[in-house]
């Protein structure tokens, strides 16, 4: 397999700035975390954007489909803000050929209790495994694009 890393920002490239008491959108990690991780496969990373998904637009999202869609790997794995990542998979239906995976993170890659580094691990189990289309790895599950939603509440995704 030969992956496509596509990055967007979110929660999981966010860093701590102390002396402002403030999270700012980072340097992508991915690359460095799957480095660390010794994968058995190549990979590309490419940054789209560092934004918050929360700030995200249309314009945004259509910048996202297209480098998915120009790439030449079949497979595709997109860190994404937590708050926008339903929106943005449901914006990259229907590109043929792709496995695609958004994932990201309830808290920092930085912080020792992240999820980002198991969530990157299940988009990758996803991205190897399901058939064309748009999924979101998040939580230990992996969801199709047109039937999940973050449940603000508990602070999770669910099917629906």
């Amino acid at each position: 397999m030969k992956l496509h890393i596509i990055t967007t920002g979110g929660t999981i490239d966010k860093i701590y700035f102390d002396a402002k008491s403030d999270y700012q959108v980072g340097d992508p990690v991915i690359g460095e975390l799957l480095e660390r991780m010794g994968v058995g496969f190549a990979f590309t990373v490419e940054s789209a954007m560092r934004k918050d998904s929360l700030d995200m637009d249309d314009a945004d999202r259509a910048k996202i489909r297209t480098l998915a869609e120009r790439c030449t790997e079949e497979c595709v794995l997109i860190t994404h803000g937590t708050d926008g990542m339903v929106a943005t998979a449901k914006a990259l239906a229907g590109i043929p050929g792709k496995r695609i995976v958004l994932t990201g993170a309830l808290q920092p890659a930085a912080f020792a209790e992240s999820d980002a580094v198991f969530n990157i691990g299940c988009a990758i189990g996803a991205v190897q495994s399901k058939p064309p289309g748009v999924y979101i790895a998040m939580n230990g599950q992996v969801f199709d694009a047109d039937r999940v939603v973050k449940n603000l509440d508990a602070n999770r995704f669910e099917a629906i």
